[in-house]
């Protein structure tokens, strides 16, 4: 995150943080209400629900689109992306494993570790692209794919192209975002269309870092939450079998669903 504006003057952007620890809260409370509701079975429908689903977006987007921003920030983002592409099948194994009928393929960290090694591409191939330009395209090309996965582009309901049925096949096409009927995965974050978001925040910091009431911006501590936000790996690769455990009791043992309307 530390990012030198002089050569004498290190410069931390803490409210990059705050926000990613913003999402990180969002993201355990949602995770513990998936536990609770979905996995014991407290209220089947609950994934199903409108203000859900936008929670879920707005958690997703937002780890996605500030990694793109902090990709300004690393030294060997290629490395990074390896990583995070190796937790996540630390994650698919241990879901096979231990929860086989919530098995994640190709989850939100596998989806982030791949967009980190396009925009290594973008910014070696397209750097010079106005920032402007390259966030407009991003953002467009991430409703245009936004439900490729179910054989379309388009914007919403509105079908621009039918893709053909050939792209959805058992392969490596389903980390593409092309899933083969059947596919199922509880967290799944292919490429197209979530590799646009992150993009979109890579080219958001080229275009706002120029600007110094920005990046004074940026810095604005903000207290606990900035804190928080400086090292989010290792709570989301411990978090789900602690919310599991805390929902195990609280739903078998003590048995809530007696105390639910």
């Amino acid at each position: 995150m530390a990012q030198p504006d002089s050569p004498n003057a290190p410069v931390y952007y803490h409210l990059i943080s705050a926000l990613r620890a913003l999402a990180l809260i969002n993201m355990l409370l949602f995770h513990f209400c998936y536990d609770v509701f979905i996995i014991f079975g407290l209220d089947a429908g609950w994934d199903r629900r409108p203000a859900v689903h936008v929670w879920q977006q707005y958690i997703c987007l937002s780890f996605l689109f500030l990694s793109g921003i902090s990709w300004h920030f690393g030294r060997h983002n290629l490395k990074k992306g390896l990583l995070l592409n190796f937790y996540g099948f630390v994650i698919t194994a241990v879901t096979l494993i231990f929860l086989p009928s919530e098995a994640i393929w190709f989850g939100i960290l596998n989806g982030i570790g791949c967009a980190t090694w396009l925009a290594c591409l973008a910014d070696r191939f397209a750097g010079k692209l106005p920032a402007a330009l390259g966030l407009a395209l991003s953002l467009l090309l991430f409703v245009l794919f936004r439900h490729v996965s179910a054989g379309y582009l388009g914007i919403g309901d509105l079908v621009l192209v039918r893709l053909p049925d050939w792209l959805y096949q058992p392969g490596p096409m389903t980390a593409l975002g092309f899933p083969h009927p059947g596919f199922r995965s509880s967290d799944y974050f292919p490429l197209l269309p979530w590799a646009f978001p992150l993009l979109a925040g890579y080219w958001f910091w080229k275009l706002v870092t120029p600007h110094e009431k920005c990046r004074t911006l940026f810095c604005q501590k903000i207290p606990i939450l900035s804190a928080l936000g400086k090292n989010t790996i290792w709570v989301y690769l411990l978090h789900q079998p602690i919310l599991y455990g805390i929902a195990y009791l609280l739903c078998q043992v003590v048995g809530v669903s007696s105390f639910l309307p």
